[in-house]
């Protein structure tokens, strides 16, 4: 079953507005039963947010520049930075109906954002530590693109698999979360860039 969604500003960000779940909706234990992948695109991440506030605030991290949203989800890291004027902006996750709301969501902003960036700039990834068989992916990825020349920036609440040693922490943010989501109302979300 697929959340009813409207369109709503992101809190840390409203100067985005996305297709979002209710704030009561929960998604684990809740409502979502099927064989389809959970819905997190339907949820905008403390992750996501941190990042669209940093580069909302500091556009010369963005503008001008191939980006790449790794882990898209609701799409708002991408979103912020083609708010930003970035040259170009691609978003990607495992999830199908995520790209396709990435999609949704960046034309409700007035943004177009592109499936693949082969050669990004600045590659953003927003709650992707989540799991420990997943960071040692994400952590491999992150590094091939730094190695690259991209900027990598990070939006991770302490999500408990973080590779901190790795990266130097650039600014931190109380993020207002939904309690149904995260069981509090905000978390200290850091953003970070792979040294």
């Amino acid at each position: 079953m697929l959340p009813t969604t409207e369109l709503r500003p992101v809190p840390l960000a409203p100067e985005i507005r996305l297709h979002l779940a209710g704030r009561d909706q929960r998604l684990f234990g809740g409502e979502f039963h099927s064989d389809q992948p959970l819905p997190f695109w339907a949820f905008v991440w403390a992750g996501g947010q941190s990042l669209a506030r940093y580069l909302l605030d500091h556009p010369d991290e963005a503008t001008g520049k191939r980006v790449l949203d790794v882990a898209t989800g609701s799409g708002v890291a991408g979103i912020a930075a083609g708010l930003c004027g970035a040259a170009s902006v691609a978003v990607t996750d495992i999830d199908p109906a995520a790209v396709a709301a990435a999609r949704r969501n960046a034309a409700a902003n007035g943004v177009t954002v592109a499936g693949d960036e082969p050669d990004p700039e600045l590659v953003l990834a927003g709650d992707v530590f989540y799991s420990p068989a997943v960071a040692p992916q994400m952590t491999s990825f992150l590094r091939a693109a730094r190695k690259a020349g991209a900027t990598v920036l990070v939006g991770d609440p302490g999500r408990g698999y973080f590779p901190e040693r790795l990266f130097e922490l650039v600014t931190e943010y109380t993020v207002p979360v939904p309690a149904a989501l995260e069981e509090t109302e905000s978390l200290v979300t850091g953003v970070w860039r792979l040294k």
